[in-house]
């Protein structure tokens, strides 16, 4: 009888092994079980001897019984999640042309994966409301980490401007039309700009790229399989030489488009196509961009002035950098304006413009010691020439040897200072250059009233 009983909680004791955390509790229970049947057995001799082994075997089965859910309860259990990517949709009680709402879901909120279905998912809410969804109305665990690592890359970065969108838009996750979308922004939410680039823009027609969502067991399976045998390279074929006699047309270069990295004021990070927000600039010299797209505007510092309209009536002086209206530059900014307050005029003026260079990002606000207390100062990144670094993956695009000027303005005076007083070269567009050529003037440069 002993062993038989002996043969039973051994059995218990390799079931909880596969839980190291709580071997310890599982051994603690063992021996208790061990004591009681040891306790039993004391007391079978009121018990005849045909029955012993019955009542033995059901005590270990109900003893495992009452041990096996505790053991279940440690268990950390992991789900399948996915997140909503749209705005809102409904979850419905089967997939069928005639079916019942049984709840509805809103962007960035997190399900849990029930059952995979073709093309849609079995999903459970945080109020246990369960349903399908269409398959492309999520993104899966993979996904969701790529925005959150993408988040944390970039956690440190400058802020080089504010914006507003304008309507509602998706954030993606690298820049381009077609590329994973996830968060929704909506409309005159307020924005950070952290990094700019520039790609190709996406053909019509092109399908936006996504991951499809797999069952874990299936990418578990895959992980042990061998590697798909290499697809059989095409021989290119010889290129057709034109009916006529001429020289085939060089291709046409593509049309190129601007996005930003931005951040919310919910700490979601992710892509925004430039044309779809405005740039935070005040209206007093917006007014004075003379047709070019303003890249930043930042206060250096505020002049009193009892007939201004400011708050306090302290008027803000500012420093603007400004690039021409178009997308896929190499730098992103060719011109830097400071605009003073005249007390006299009550009004803004131009007290320094350079232009045409190749400056970048970020525009630093500080103050220097001068005589007599501080100055205002800004500083920011110059290029030379095509010596630019352009990342393949991402189109964001780099000085690879940058120089660094440094600007101080006593009253309304902007001078240059700092280690690097080298010229600064002219970086002068193909359009400056056909004028030049031909013979045109460049526009006026009026002076901002």
């Amino acid at each position: 009888m002993g062993g038989r009983v002996g043969g039973v909680y051994p059995g218990v004791r390799a079931l909880c092994n596969w839980a190291p955390a709580i071997n310890r509790l599982c051994m603690q229970a063992v021996l208790f079980l061990r004591r009681r049947a040891v306790f039993a057995y004391h007391y079978l001799d009121f018990v005849p001897r045909r029955s012993r082994s019955g009542i033995a075997a059901l005590a270990g089965v109900v003893a495992l019984a009452a041990l096996l859910p505790g053991c279940n309860r440690f268990h950390q259990q992991h789900h399948e999640m996915v997140y909503v990517a749209v705005r809102q949709t409904y979850l419905h009680d089967r997939v069928a042309a005639v079916s019942n709402r049984v709840g509805e879901v809103s962007n960035g909120q997190a399900l849990e994966v029930v059952e995979h279905g073709h093309r849609f998912l079995k999903v459970k809410t945080q109020k246990n409301e369960i349903g399908w969804i269409e398959e492309h109305f999520v993104i899966d665990g993979s996904s969701y980490n790529d925005f959150a690592q993408l988040a944390q890359q970039h956690k440190n970065d400058p802020v080089v401007a504010t914006a507003v969108v304008r309507d509602d838009v998706f954030l993606h996750l690298n820049p381009g039309r077609n590329a994973q979308r996830f968060i929704l922004l909506p409309a005159n939410a307020k924005v950070e700009l952290l990094v700019r680039a520039s790609v190709p823009k996406a053909a019509p027609g092109a399908k936006p790229e996504r991951k499809p969502i797999v069952p874990p067991a299936a990418t578990a399976a895959n992980k042990g399989a061998p590697p798909a045998p290499p697809a059989a390279t095409k021989v290119a074929e010889p290129m057709a030489k034109p009916a006529t006699g001429g020289e085939t047309t060089p291709a046409e270069a593509p049309v190129m488009e601007d996005w930003w990295l931005v951040r919310d004021a919910q700490g979601h990070l992710g892509w925004l196509l430039a044309g779809r927000m405005d740039v935070d600039v005040p209206d007093a010299v917006g007014q004075y961009a003379e047709g070019q797209r303003i890249v930043g505007a930042y206060v250096l510092t505020t002049i009193h002035d009892e007939e201004s309209s400011a708050p306090n009536h302290q008027a803000p002086e500012y420093v603007m950098v400004l690039e021409p209206p178009k997308n896929g530059l190499p730098y992103d900014f060719d011109q830097v304006r400071v605009f003073t307050w005249s007390v006299k005029r009550h009004r803004y003026e131009t007290a320094f413009r350079l232009h045409p260079i190749q400056g970048f990002l970020p525009v630093t606000i500080s103050r220097v010691p001068v005589k007599g207390g501080t100055a205002p100062a800004f500083s920011f990144l110059l290029g030379n020439g095509q010596d630019v670094a352009v990342d393949p993956d991402t189109g964001i695009t780099r000085p690879a040897s940058p120089r660094t000027l440094n600007y101080e303005m006593i009253d309304t005076v902007v001078k240059r200072m700092g280690p690097d007083m080298a010229p600064i070269p002219a970086m002068h567009g193909k359009d400056e250059k056909k004028d030049a050529k031909a013979g045109k003037k460049p526009p006026a440069k009026h002076k901002a009233k």
